[in-house]
Order: structure tokens, then C-alpha cells, then sequence
């Protein structure tokens, strides 16, 4: 009776790094938050199974390690922890991040907010187009019709690219530095 006890043990602790190494995989490859239904529909884990493995790969890329399994409400991502984002950036985009040109056009969409890409444009000159493309081609921000030029707003990825947890902080910076 004894050495089925192992056995059982053995066969539970595989199926748990099974499990582990499958949820490992969807966040590492998604790129992207998932909800708990999307993580269950993509490992085939029970919603129990799930959490528990969400939580020892979150122990598991503690303090030692440059990724994090971070927890947005209920939504979860795998992410290069902040300190290390500017050499992630680099390698994503292929490049030094963003050129001092593109930092100043997406500083101003952000900053203010809806902005059509006419005044962009008019702004910044030209060139803004072609940031506008690459900062769409990255999915920063979203764009609406709006008469014969487009609305630009920041979407969703934009916070989640920049690894801005707090977006209600974020927003509430905005208005502080146009009060300024």
C-alpha cells in the first residue's frame, strides 16, 4: 500500500508540472492579458487546476528572474518586469525603441487625447503619417473616422506595452500636466 502512495504522489506531481508547463506556454506565447475562460479553453484545466498553477508560476518568477506573471483584475499576462522593458522594446520593435521624432508624436496622442491625425500632422509635419502607421502596426493606438481624417485615441496594448498598471493614473497624470 505503501508504494502506491508513492506512485500516486509521482503521477499527481507530473500532472502538476504538466499543468504548469502548459499554462506556462499560453501566457508566454499569447503576448497578451487572457482571462481566466480564455486560459481554460487554451490548457483544457479545470478553473481550479488553473489557479493554482497561475499562482506557483507566479512564486516561480519571483525576485531571481527578469519575467513576472503579472495579475490584472482577472485577466493574466507573462511580462518583462519594468527594470528590464527598454531591452524588450528594443528587440520587439527592432529598433531603439523609438526615434526622439516618434516618442514626441505618441507623447502628444497621449497627451492629448482624442486627437485628430490632421493636427498631428500639423503639428508635428509629415512625417507624423509614418509614425502614426508603425504606432498602428504596433496596435499603441486606435483610430475612428472622423470626416475626412481620423480620430486617434491610445488603445488598450498601448498600457499593456508600456506596462502601465494604473491606467486611471496614468489619465490623471494627463490632466495634471495640462493644468501646469
Amino acid at each position: 500500500m505503501e508504494a502506491s502512495k508513492e506512485t500516486q504522489s509521482e503521477m499527481d506531481e507530473a500532472r502538476d508540472i504538466d499543468n504548469l508547463k502548459r499554462v506556462e506556454a499560453a501566457l508566454f506565447v499569447s503576448g497578451k492579458f487572457l482571462s481566466q475562460e480564455e486560459l481554460v479553453a487554451l490548457t483544457d484545466l479545470n478553473p481550479i487546476l488553473l489557479n493554482r498553477s497561475l499562482n506557483a508560476l507566479s512564486e516561480r518568477y519571483g525576485e531571481d528572474s527578469a519575467i513576472e506573471v503579472v495579475k490584472n483584475g482577472d485577466l493574466w499576462k507573462m511580462d518583462v518586469k519594468t527594470e528590464h522593458h527598454s531591452i524588450a522594446t528594443r528587440i520587439a520593435s527592432g529598433s531603439e525603441e523609438f526615434s526622439k521624432a516618434e516618442q514626441e508624436t505618441l507623447a502628444i496622442i497621449a497627451y492629448k487625447q482624442p486627437i485628430t491625425q490632421n493636427r498631428i500632422v500639423h503639428v508635428r509635419g509629415n512625417k507624423a503619417y509614418d509614425h502614426v502607421k508603425r504606432f498602428m502596426e504596433l496596435g499603441l493606438i486606435v483610430r475612428k473616422r472622423v470626416g475626412r481624417t481620423w480620430e486617434l485615441t491610445l488603445s488598450n496594448d498601448f498600457y499593456d506595452y508600456f506596462n502601465v498598471k494604473d491606467r486611471n493614473a496614468f489619465k490623471s497624470a494627463e490632466l495634471e500636466m495640462g493644468e501646469g
